[in-house]
């Protein structure tokens, strides 16, 4: 549906010495029709800028952008703002007229692309109703939430019938519960609607919740791309790792960890694994006890995450089964590492926090 080849932009810095800065360093990437792709990045990582070059608001110093086959980078004048109606954006802060009523605010798209007064009259209570504004169209923005804002702004994006829509950081200047519902009316669009959507955000929560395939950019380049449940559950780049670590927030402190008797081990479960009973299971069998000091299971797309900080200690000998017992002479030790062996057997992967 998108193809960005090789897309570098670069803007010059005035100054004395006149110099040119390099926001996006040769990126590509192939946006399938119908999905939601995210691109996800800290502050100046490049990922407003290349999202922008998807509608040549922003254009490349080099590379090329095809949209639905059609290679668009050189397009000027009256054939750009035709294409341009095929692609809506949703901007973070909203844009809208303040001294325009939602009605027209949702209209203005639809009158810029030439549309009729019976057509835009037809149009718009549909889309307003679809973004659940329909008992505001003569509202005016200063009368309006942020989340309501938003949803003026989506309304208008969508009034052409775009197949793509842009979002530029939908959801940073919302609170987290009107965030999850602008989330949720984005997917509920892209599935109703069938639209592409593009979404960057500085935010890995947003991108778990939505999308289905994402890049992580950094410095201008694409460091990492997959799905998004193999982009949280096994990262390949530091960087990207170091975003996810953030966004599943399961670190103990470590003077914490130290003080406590036994074995801790950070445990993750990926797909079927992670509803398998896996840690009773090592319990039963090797006689010690498994506690539980942090954790969570997570849902992305379809496909389940857990991650887990345990702690493994010895049972009293009487508490041990007789067959383990004689196995393992006894040994707490010997018991406690033979679960270890058994939990790193059944699990994704597990890290020995601290050993006793």
């Amino acid at each position: 549906m998108i193809k960005l080849e090789n897309i570098t932009v670069e803007f010059e810095l005035r100054g004395k010495q006149a110099k040119r800065f390099r926001a996006v360093d040769q990126v590509s990437l192939h946006i399938r029709r119908g999905e939601v792709f995210g691109i996800v990045g800290t502050s100046g990582a490049g990922k407003s800028t290349l999202l922008r070059t998807i509608n040549l608001l922003e254009r490349p110093s080099a590379g090329r952008v095809l949209v639905d086959g059609e290679d668009i980078t050189d397009l000027t004048g009256s054939a750009l703002r035709l294409e341009r109606h095929k692609i809506g954006m949703i901007f973070q802060h909203f844009n809208l007229m303040h001294n325009r009523t939602v009605f027209d605010n949702a209209a203005f798209a639809l009158r810029v692309a030439g549309k009729s007064e019976v057509e835009i009259q037809q149009r718009v209570p549909e889309i307003l109703k679809l973004v659940g504004l329909e008992d505001k169209a003569q509202a005016y923005p200063s009368q309006l939430s942020g989340g309501q804002k938003q949803r003026v702004g989506i309304a208008r994006a969508v009034a052409n019938r775009p197949a793509v829509l842009l979002c530029d950081e939908p959801t940073s200047a919302l609170d987290l519960e009107t965030s999850a519902a602008i989330l949720e009316l984005l997917k509920e669009i892209n599935e109703r609607l069938g639209i592409t959507i593009v979404l960057i955000s500085h935010e890995m929560n947003v991108i778990k919740k939505i999308c289905g395939r994402v890049a992580v950019m950094d410095g201008g380049k694409v460091i990492e791309e997959g799905s998004a449940f193999d982009i949280f559950a096994t990262p390949q780049a530091d960087f990207t790792r170091q975003l996810v670590a953030h966004t599943l927030n399961l670190d103990i402190p470590e003077h914490l960890i130290d003080n406590i008797p036994g074995t801790v081990l950070k445990v993750l479960f990926l797909g079927d694994k992670a509803e398998d009973s896996v840690l009773s299971a090592a319990a039963v069998r090797f006689g010690v006890s498994v506690d539980i000091l942090h954790g969570k299971i997570e849902y992305i797309g379809d496909r389940a995450m857990g991650l887990l900080v345990v702690r493994l200690a010895d049972l009293p000998i009487g508490s041990v089964p007789q067959e383990t017992a004689a196995t393992y002479a006894a040994s707490p030790v010997a018991r406690v590492d033979a679960a270890v062996q058994f939990i790193r057997e059944n699990a994704t992967h597990v890290e020995v926090l601290h050993a006793h």
